[in-house]
């Protein structure tokens, strides 16, 4: 963690917020820790992924981590899915928020996806690298600008993160040549030039590895 985060996280933690307390404007932040919004935002990044704080767009930043949406109905599908219906909606789903987000994608939107896939590379544990992939793969859905997408995206993402996958981990965090980072490089590069098909075809090459590995009797040839 670099200074300006510890500098923020002390800041939020000696307020005396509860959780959910919505903290002070990026411009109140920025003047009360002397720096830019650019460097601001990817502290607040930083809290985010360590479940300190959570972003609601239009809403504001709140202290926590981000709530599950609709807690029972998640708690009753967690009970009632398998993981393999939730690898084949998310094979359905996110090419085409990855396409979406090739059409629709601000400098912004990309310049955090590739914070995000930076943060992946350099994560020395998997606690660290799956937070910062969620990271990832939300940004996408929320480049989209369609704020239903995003609440289904939020919702099957409850799901997913609810059920217990049972994947062994055999090392402390993931290799410097695991797949995934050059996976999500690739995604986040087709959005960035704006080439849908590209984008929406790395995604679910991405989630076709992924899923090979962890759960192969989901996936298919054709996925």
């Amino acid at each position: 963690m670099d200074d300006l985060s510890r500098r923020l996280r002390a800041l939020i933690d000696n307020a005396g917020y509860r959780h959910n307390d919505r903290i002070p404007p990026e411009r109140e932040l920025c003047a009360s820790l002397g720096t830019t919004r650019n460097q601001l935002r990817k502290a607040l990044s930083e809290l985010e992924a360590q479940g300190r704080i959570w972003r609601h767009v239009g809403r504001g930043t709140f202290v926590g981590a981000r709530p599950v949406l609709n807690l029972q109905d998640v708690t009753y599908l967690r009970d009632q899915i398998k993981p393999e219906q939730v690898v084949a909606v998310r094979f359905n789903i996110e090419p085409e928020l990855s396409r979406l987000a090739a059409r629709r994608a601000s400098k912004t939107d990309c310049e955090r996806m590739k914070f995000c896939a930076t943060r992946c590379r350099k994560a020395e544990d998997w606690r660290t690298y799956e937070a910062w992939d969620n990271n990832l793969h939300h940004a996408i859905a929320r480049a989209t600008k369609n704020q239903l997408f995003l609440y289904f995206f939020e919702t099957l993402n409850s799901v997913r993160r609810s059920i217990v996958w049972g994947q062994p981990r055999d090392t402390r965090g993931p290799s410097a040549d695991y797949s995934s980072f050059s996976q999500h490089d690739e995604i986040v590069a087709a959005i960035s030039a704006g080439d849908d098909e590209l984008a929406a075809d790395a995604m679910r090459r991405h989630l076709h590895s992924v899923y090979a590995r962890v759960l192969p009797d989901s996936v298919t040839e054709t996925d």
